[in-house]
C-alpha cells in the first residue's frame, strides 16, 4: 500500500525547513567573517597576513628591573599538506602526521599561541617591564618576539603569520619596516642581561616556592628570565638555567600577575 500523499508532502515539507535552515546557518557565518575582515581593516590589520599591528603599551623602563620570557620546545612545524604549506597541528593534521609516522599529540602550536597571548597581555607588559619574548622550537627555531606585538587572537591567523614567519624568516609592522618577529641565530643566552636569573618554571621541580616571594628574595637590579616549556608533554631540558621551581600558581600563566604585582606595576 502506497504512503498517503498528505504524508509526502509534509516530510518534503520538513526536508525543505531543514534546508532553509542549514542555508541561513552559511548565511550567519558569512555575514559574521565578513564583519569580523571589516573590522580588521578599520583597525589596520592586513587581512592578507603581510604584517601585523602594534600594540600601545609604555616604553620600557631600563632603570627597573624586568622580566624575559622564553618558550622552549615550542610545536611550531611548517609541512606540506596537499598543495599547500601549513603550520602542522593535531586537529586539523592528524591523518597526514600519522601517515609520516608521527605523534600527532606532539604537534600542539595553540600552547604557544596561548602562551604568548597571555604574556602579552599580562599587567608587568602594559607597565613596560617585558623585556623580550623568545620562543625556541622543537626543531631548534629561534624567534624573537617583540614585547609591544599584538599576536592574532584566532588560532587559525596566528598559524598564518607563524607560517610565513618560518618561510619569511620576519614578519614586519603593518605600513612599517619594523621587524616584531623574526627568526635569530642560536643560543638563546647571548641575548640575555649579563646580570640575570634563569628561573625554569617545572612541575617536577621539589622546590616549591610562591612566586611573589621568591621574587621578591632577588636583587633589585636583577632581570629574571623564565623559562617556560610550551609543549604538550615532557619537561625543559636546557643548560642554562640556574634554578628549577615550582610555583604555587602552576601553571597557567598566572604567575605573570603574581610578578607584576611584586613590581608595583
Amino acid at each position: 500500500m502506497g504512503r498517503p500523499y498528505a504524508d509526502k508532502m509534509k516530510k518534503r515539507k520538513r526536508a525543505n525547513e531543514k534546508y532553509d535552515r542549514e542555508e541561513e546557518n552559511v548565511e550567519e557565518v558569512e555575514k559574521e567573517e565578513e564583519k569580523i575582515e571589516e573590522a580588521e581593516k578599520e583597525e589596520g590589520v592586513s587581512v592578507d597576513l603581510e604584517g601585523i599591528p602594534l600594540a600601545p603599551s609604555e616604553k620600557n623602563d631600563r632603570n627597573k628591573n624586568g622580566v624575559i620570557f622564553i618558550l622552549e620546545k615550542a610545536s611550531l612545524e611548517a609541512g606540506k599538506v596537499g598543495k599547500d604549506y601549513k603550520l602542522l597541528n593535531s586537529d586539523d593534521h592528524s591523518d597526514f602526521l600519522r601517515k609520516k609516522g608521527k605523534n600527532p599529540a606532539d604537534y600542539r602550536p595553540d600552547i604557544a599561541h596561548q602562551a604568548l597571548l597571555m604574556i602579552l597581555d599580562s599587567p608587568l607588559n602594559k607597565a613596560g617591564r617585558l623585556r623580550a619574548v623568545y620562543v625556541r622550537t622543537e626543531l631548534g627555531v629561534l624567534i624573537e618576539v617583540k614585547p609591544f606585538v599584538r599576536i592574532p587572537r584566532t588560532f587559525k591567523r596566528f598559524a598564518g603569520i607563524m607560517l610565513q614567519l618560518l618561510q619569511k624568516l620576519s614578519i614586519s609592522a603593518v605600513g612599517k619596516r619594523e621587524k616584531l618577529l623574526r627568526v635569530i641565530k642560536n643560543p638563546v643566552t647571548q641575548y640575555l642581561p649579563v646580570n640575570s636569573r634563569k628561573i625554569g618554571l617545572s612541575y617536577s621541580s621539589e622546590k616549591l616556592v610562591k612566586i611573589r616571594d621568591y621574587v621578591a628574595a632577588s636583587s633589585n637590579d636583577m632581570d629574571h628570565v623564565f623559562v617556560v616549556g610550551a609543549m604538550a608533554h615532557g619537561k625543559i631540558d636546557v643548560d642554562y638555567i640556574d634554578d628549577f621551581i615550582a610555583a604555587f600558581y602552576q601553571w597557567d600563566f598566572s604567575s605573570i600577575r603574581a610578578y607584576s604585582w611584586n613590581l608595583d606595576c
